[in-house]
């Protein structure tokens, strides 16, 4: 089983709300090109979201769905992978101080993926895993930083703190 965390230095809400946008899966899914919702409401248990994978002029379309969901806590996804299977992806989001450690744990469940699993496949795993994990936290901080959250203000505090350092707009 691969198993990777990272701190994020945002709220864990901020984290939950960009796992729970079926919409933004691309944002921060290494791979993928595109995402959207195809069934029920995301992130509820059954709900699946559709993407699309491009391999330079080859384009695949897969599908990730909910099998658990504790509201902002926990996401359990199966994601399909075509002829490789299917894998099982739980992310856990624990509240760390102001931040957020997000935990990824994946393992293959049915497939080829499930029969060629070995050392090296998990030497890759955990290399997508950093990727992704960085680009979770590039989006979710991004979005505390645009909301004042990562000193714990909202914008306009934050803004009024800035100018009274003499760090405004000039």
């Amino acid at each position: 089983m691969a198993v990777r965390h990272r701190l994020v230095k945002a709220d864990p809400r901020t984290v939950w709300a960009v796992l729970a946008d079926g919409s933004r899966y691309a944002d921060w899914v290494v791979g993928t090109a595109e995402s959207h919702p195809v069934r029920g409401q995301w992130p509820q248990t059954g709900a699946a979201i559709q993407y699309e994978v491009r391999l330079g002029p080859v384009s695949l379309t897969n599908e990730t769905v909910v099998r658990h969901c504790e509201e902002g806590t926990t996401l359990e996804l199966e994601a399909r992978a075509g002829a490789l299977g299917t894998a099982r992806i739980a992310l856990e989001l624990r509240p760390w101080g102001e931040h957020c450690l997000v935990i990824v744990d994946e393992h293959p469940l049915q497939g080829a993926a499930g029969a060629l699993h070995n050392v090296a496949v998990e030497v890759l795993i955990q290399v997508r895993h950093r990727a992704m994990l960085a680009r979770l936290a590039r989006v979710c901080e991004a979005e505390a930083a645009a909301r004042g959250e990562a000193d714990g203000r909202r914008p306009s505090e934050a803004a009024a703190g800035q100018a009274a350092r003499g760090g405004g707009d000039a």
